[in-house]
């Protein structure tokens, strides 16, 4: 008897365990539990903070093809989606933009490819173009159509005007158009177009996506000359950075160029929301229709043999031997290495 009492009881002890643990479980379930195991995301640390750089246009807020490509992502979202806090400011003269970017205040900047080649060479700035947007040169000569004046065999005789200094795609354009340079004088016109319509010079040099747009509102139909169309190589604007920039961080330029040709493209397909967000940068007082004209004409300039193949921005080691050609030929410009003027290694990057 006493045997089966002690039995009854080593039972008895050995069932206590398993009937605290069944008495405790209704306070585990008080707390919420997980119905899904945590995601890696949530396992790593806090999301990365935004690269921030500056992005310092040449000129004013306006519709420049460069400009609306960077206007259009920072307003889009593009930039934010490659982690980059993009600051937009402007250049207020006098080459602020090209001193920045060489002293590594700024990041990128855009710049005529005959300048960025001509500072390359002398004095031997340290800035690169990283995206070729305009395959064509920026200006062209115009004329009123009046004038009766057809072809730069026509100047002959005549005032033709310049802009500070004479540029080298005029001076080729006299010689392939087998004018006599001796026979047209050359006047600095500064950069007002009434002096055209008022009869002041009889051959004025204009910026294909500006003046043409102010002379027709004005009422005048005027004939333009453009040396790319004599075949004169030329190349427009570009998207440029530092030796310095490019080599220590070619994943923050490789991010700002995928937005920005995201916002070039976005523009393109969408060119009346674009111009919206121009309007913000340049204020409400600016001739809208100006703005498009611009933005229109830069879109058109922005296509080449090399971007239909490659895309927008794609520049090639031929155009700029064949700018250099043109520079050195007309401008005394010293030779330059070509190759250490561009590289196609971020926008490669940026299209993968």
């Amino acid at each position: 008897m006493k045997k089966n009492v002690f039995l009854i009881l080593v039972i008895v002890i050995l069932l206590l365990p398993g009937c605290t643990s069944l008495q405790s479980s209704p306070v585990a379930t008080d707390i919420a539990e997980p119905t899904t195991a945590p995601t890696v995301a949530e396992q790593v640390s806090p999301t990365k903070e935004p690269e921030s750089i500056i992005f310092m246009a040449g000129y004013k807020p306006q519709a420049d093809l460069p400009n609306v490509g960077v206007y259009v992502a920072k307003a889009k979202g593009f930039y934010a989606e490659e982690n980059l806090k993009v600051d937009v400011q402007h250049s207020s003269g006098s080459g602020e933009h090209v001193q920045l970017i060489t002293t590594g205040k700024i990041q990128v900047t855009n710049m005529d490819a005959s300048v960025l080649m001509k500072r390359r060479a002398d004095p031997g700035l340290p800035i690169v173009s990283i995206a070729l947007i305009g395959q064509k040169g920026q200006q062209a000569f115009a004329a009123l159509k009046s004038s009766g004046m057809t072809t730069p065999k026509d100047w002959e005789g005549k005032t033709v005007g310049y802009k500070g200094t004479p540029p080298p795609d005029l001076f080729a354009l006299i010689s392939v158009a087998g004018a006599d340079l001796n026979k047209i004088e050359l006047i600095n016109v500064g950069y007002d177009p009434r002096l055209l319509s008022e009869g002041s010079v009889d051959v004025y040099p204009v910026f294909k996506s500006n003046e043409p747009y102010l002379l027709r509102s004005w009422g005048y139909d005027i004939t333009l000359w453009d040396a790319a169309d004599y075949g004169v190589p030329t190349l427009g604007l570009t998207y440029v950075t530092s030796d310095q920039i490019l080599q220590d961080n070619p994943d923050m330029l490789t991010r700002f160029l995928r937005a920005s040709l995201k916002g070039i493209d976005y523009a393109i397909q969408n060119r009346d929301e674009a111009i919206d967000i121009v309007m913000t940068y340049t204020g409400p007082e600016t001739d809208r229709d100006h703005m498009r004209f611009m933005m229109d004409t830069e879109i058109d300039e922005a296509e080449s043999e090399y971007t239909s193949q490659y895309g927008i921005g794609w520049q090639t080691q031929e155009q700029w031997e064949a700018l250099a050609d043109v520079l050195m030929e007309y401008d005394a410009m010293p030779a330059v290495d070509v190759s250490s003027v561009f590289t196609t290694q971020i926008l490669e990057a940026a299209k993968k």
